[in-house]
C-alpha cells in the first residue's frame, strides 16, 4: 500500500501535468524537464490520464502529437488544486504546532539561541514562531543557499561553522533530515539537537560514531 508521502508526490506530478497540458504545445521531453521527472515516467502519467479520460492525443505534423485536456480533465485538475490547498494547509497547522513545542522544550533547558539545519518550508515557520517565543534565530545551515543571509539570519554552509553562535540546533529539512540530524549528532551532544514532531517518523536517532569528535555549543 503506498504511504501518504508516495500519494502526495504522485498528485503533485498528476497536477503539474495537467496543468502543463492546459497551458498548451507540450512534449513528453519538456514535460519531464517541467515535473523533473523521466520521459518514461512522463509516458507513464500520459497513458493512464489518456485511460482515465483525462487527456485526449491529437497527432499534428510533422510526426508530432498534441495533448488536450478533456472536461473531465478540467475537473480532476480543480479537484487537485483544492485537495492541494487542503494538504498544504493542514500541513502549515500541524507544523506550526510542533515547532512551537519543540522551540518551548529547548527554551525550558536553556537553550535560547537556536540554528536551524535546512531551509524550506519548516525553516520559515520556525523562523514565525520563534518571534512569539523566548528563543531567538541565530543560525540556518543549508550548504546550497549561496547568500549570506536568508530571513535575515545568517547562513552557514556547515553545522561546524555555525556552532559557536549557538546553543542547540533543530532540524528543519524536508528533503533530508537524517542526513541533517547524524551531522548535527557528529559534533554536538544529542540532546542539544531537536527534532519537530513532524519530522519525528523520517529521523532515526542514534548515538554518534565511537570517537567522533564532539564540540559543545557555547553557553
Amino acid at each position: 500500500m503506498a504511504s501518504n508521502r508516495d500519494k502526495n508526490s504522485e498528485q503533485t506530478i498528476l497536477l503539474g501535468l495537467l496543468d502543463a497540458v492546459e497551458r498548451g504545445d507540450v512534449t513528453q521531453r519538456s514535460l519531464s524537464r517541467e515535473l523533473g521527472i523521466a520521459v518514461g515516467l512522463v509516458n507513464s502519467y500520459i497513458k493512464r490520464c489518456i485511460n482515465k479520460g483525462l487527456i485526449k492525443v491529437q497527432q499534428t505534423p510533422p510526426r508530432r502529437y498534441g495533448y488536450f485536456l478533456t472536461p473531465k480533465g478540467f475537473l480532476e485538475k480543480s479537484q487537485l488544486v483544492a485537495g492541494y490547498f487542503v494538504r498544504s494547509f493542514d500541513f502549515f497547522r500541524r507544523a506550526r504546532a510542533s515547532c512551537e513545542a519543540t522551540l518551548a522544550k529547548a527554551a525550558a533547558a536553556g537553550h535560547r539561541r537556536i540554528g536551524l539545519l535546512g531551509a524550506g518550508e519548516l525553516c520559515e515557520i520556525t523562523v514565525i514562531v520563534a518571534t512569539e517565543l523566548d528563543v531567538e534565530i541565530v543560525a540556518i545551515v543549508d550548504g546550497s543557499i549561496s547568500k549570506p543571509k536568508l530571513l535575515r539570519i545568517p547562513v552557514f554552509a556547515s553545522v561546524e561553522a555555525a556552532l559557536a553562535n549557538v546553543d542547540a540546533l533543530m532540524i528543519t529539512s524536508l528533503s533530508d533530515p537524517q542526513k541533517h540530524y547524524e551531522a548535527a549528532i557528529a559534533v554536538l551532544d544529542p540532546q542539544r539537537v531537536y527534532v519537530p514532531s513532524v519530522l519525528a517518523n523520517t529521523v532515526t536517532r542514534s548515538r554518534p560514531a565511537a570517537g567522533a569528535a564532539k564540540t559543545r555549543a557555547r553557553k
